[in-house]
């Protein structure tokens, strides 16, 4: 019972800067990318009131199913699909809708999925090394990497998702690990992780030191960049004159490229991103709502100390581009 009244009283990160940054309105259509417990959706549907729609897209089973309890009450305004945030056009192009009044993704892990031990997250339980947000997509999972991607592979994950400068030690401390045995569990790789840091640096720590290499190894398992890049590179197209975007990141490398895209798109650029400045001379294509990122207040911190790392990015669309 106590875990049912947790679906429904969920309350997600930066709800109510969501709500204001999409301004829902009566008879729009909404895109929600990553469903998790649906509690942004329910407020754009609230917000939104009248007739209005909306389109959820999660690659977690086990999410999904959680939304759809949550989003009962509005019948056939919500629209539910097990598919990548990043497949959201194979969604709209089923239900027939060719533009959208309003988009919301927000990206990383859920905090359901960090608090479900047995899905191998975290190293706060030992579990079997997994991290596949969708499990029945017959990827593969962290156990992979880890007990047979080479030095050099390791490495370079380590290194560049989860920015650490200890990598080099950490991989080749897997590696020579696990010529022992395979590295089965979230608890033996965080062991192996926290041995391979300097004593200094472990003193020092904030966190635990396997916390970077577990952020890497999870976004590498479900292409998170990749993910973002796909997305991004196809939202924009989808959304009516007017139509808003909202993008909520916890991690530096995500926040970039989200960053990185609105500014291309409100200096009007559609150059190749190679080219070292802007040679077209298109008009704007966005207005940035926010100059700085919306984070979370007092009020929300106290509540769930999980949305410090969140930020909040949000863009409106300003026309069609011309031909």
């Amino acid at each position: 019972m106590v875990a049912t009244q947790q679906i429904f009283t969920h309350i997600p990160v930066l709800r109510d800067a969501v709500v204001e940054a999409l301004a829902p309105c009566a008879g729009g259509r909404y895109l929600d990318g990553t469903l998790g417990f649906a509690g942004h959706a329910r407020a754009v549907l609230e917000a939104a009131g009248g007739d209005a729609e909306l389109c959820g897209l999660d690659r977690d089973g086990e999410a999904l199913e959680r939304a759809r309890e949550n989003l009962a009450s509005y019948g056939g305004r919500a629209h539910l699909f097990h598919l990548r945030y990043s497949q959201f056009a194979e969604a709209l192009d089923e239900l027939g809708w060719d533009r959208l009044d309003g988009a919301l993704i927000d990206i990383g892990v859920s905090s359901m999925q960090l608090d479900n031990g047995a899905r191998g997250f975290s190293f706060h339980a030992d579990a079997p090394l997994d991290m596949r947000m969708d499990q029945l997509s017959g990827g593969e999972s962290a156990w992979h990497l880890v007990n047979r991607g080479h030095f050099d592979m390791l490495k370079d994950i380590i290194a560049r998702f989860g920015e650490d400068p200890q990598a080099g030690r950490i991989a080749r401390a897997i590696v020579e690990a696990r010529q022992q045995g395979p590295v089965n569990t979230t608890g033996e790789l965080a062991r192996i992780v926290s041995r391979a840091y300097p004593a200094a640096w472990r003193a020092k720590a904030r966190n635990h030191p396997a916390t970077r290499t577990f952020q890497a190894l999870r976004m590498a398992v479900n292409d998170e960049l990749g993910e973002l890049e796909r997305f991004l590179d196809a939202i924009l197209g989808r959304l009516k004159p007017g139509g808003r975007l909202a993008v909520i990141t916890f991690h530096s490398l995500e926040d970039r490229m989200v960053k990185h895209a609105m500014r291309h798109w409100a200096e009007g650029c559609r150059c190749p991103r190679y080219l070292p400045e802007c040679v077209c001379g298109h008009q704007p294509e966005v207005r940035i709502l926010y100059k700085k990122p919306v984070t979370a207040d007092d009020a929300e911190l106290a509540r769930n100390p999980r949305a410090g790392c969140a930020k909040l990015r949000a863009v409106e669309k300003l026309a069609e581009p011309a031909a």
